[in-house]
């Protein structure tokens, strides 16, 4: 088989550049838009690579029924909307691009820390409203603090990278061992939470992290911190941070995901809110952003561009 029988049916829309370099390198591309996952399950079978976003997860039925799949590439950070032992097992290749948008997540990261550093939702919305409070909206300066980052792979990377032109200390702590550098020391969870001012969250959904930000975690602390979760809402539990949040425990919270996201994305605002939801939409030192810190004009090429270059390679390697 040589690239030209490789068949990709593409399930999610992404940027163009993604389909036309990988006709242009000879793969034979399909696009399949709007058809169920039962749908896409019947025809599966036809190809050997598939790319996804979110729509739907590649779990082991869908998996069984793609006899001939060589790859599947999620044109995003994380993989966990796949069944990835099953996958292996298969002999399946797994893609991801986490490269293609850590820039943009340490970016995101470091513009919610400044904004509830310095009021800038509260202030914003208090000018507009006609009122003019100079000190209520007094600020803190990053100088002197002590960040602390949780997952030190791509993204916390990027975010301590962005953060060395503050004149702060910055430690990670990682399951793996070995992975501090030159913008972050390494340290272990205990010493985080004695000394971290502020905690950045940049670990994938696992089951080790799943609730991970629970009031225990958050007890354990020895001082107030702010909170920025860029990564994954199932990581915390959100009527704790709440009660955190009440208590003066977290200071304030910059959300760009929640627990009550859906895997495909729909809108958090249909039916009951949870109590917990409704507190952090009127709290004033919580920012809450759509998933969208990974989410710009120029990652949305890098993810596709991180895409191609993965696939290419992974065919050069073949002895076909």
């Amino acid at each position: 088989m040589n690239v030209a029988q490789i068949k990709i049916l593409h399930i999610d829309s992404n940027h163009p550049l993604l389909w036309e370099q990988l006709e242009q390198a000879g793969f034979q591309n399909e696009a399949d838009f709007t058809s169920s996952k039962e749908e896409i399950e019947a025809k599966i079978g036809n190809y050997q690579g598939i790319v996804i976003r979110s729509r739907f997860k590649i779990d082991q039925s869908f998996i069984d029924k793609a006899t001939n799949l060589q790859f599947i590439a999620r044109v995003g950070a994380g993989l966990e909307s796949i069944d990835c032992e099953y996958a292996m097992q298969r002999g399946i290749y797994l893609i991801a691009a986490p490269e293609g948008n850590a820039n943009a997540v340490g970016e995101q990261a470091i513009g919610m820390l400044l904004s509830l550093f310095n009021h800038l939702k509260k202030a914003n919305n208090e000018v507009k409203s006609g009122q003019w409070i100079r000190e209520g909206n007094r600020g803190h300066e990053l100088e002197g603090k002590t960040i602390g980052i949780i997952g030190y792979g791509n993204m916390g990377k990027s975010f301590a990278k962005k953060l060395r032109g503050f004149d702060v200390t910055i430690l990670c702590y990682d399951i793996l061992a070995n992975v501090g550098d030159e913008n972050a020391t390494q340290v272990s969870l205990v010493e985080l939470q004695e000394q971290a001012d502020v905690i950045s969250l940049h670990t994938p959904w696992t089951p080790q992290t799943d609730k991970m930000i629970n009031s225990d975690f958050i007890n354990q602390f020895k001082k107030p911190f702010w909170f920025i979760n860029t990564a994954r809402g199932n990581s915390v539990v959100t009527e704790d941070l709440v009660e955190a949040l009440k208590a003066g425990k977290i200071l304030g919270a910059g959300l760009d995901v929640l627990e009550y996201e859906k895997g495909s994305f729909e809108t958090l605002f249909e039916g009951e809110k949870p109590a917990a939801f409704a507190y952090l939409l009127q709290a004033d030192n919580v920012l809450l952003t759509p998933h969208i810190a990974g989410w710009t004009v120029e990652s949305h090429q890098k993810l596709a561009q991180t895409i191609v270059n993965k696939i290419t390679s992974f065919y050069s390697k073949q002895p076909f």
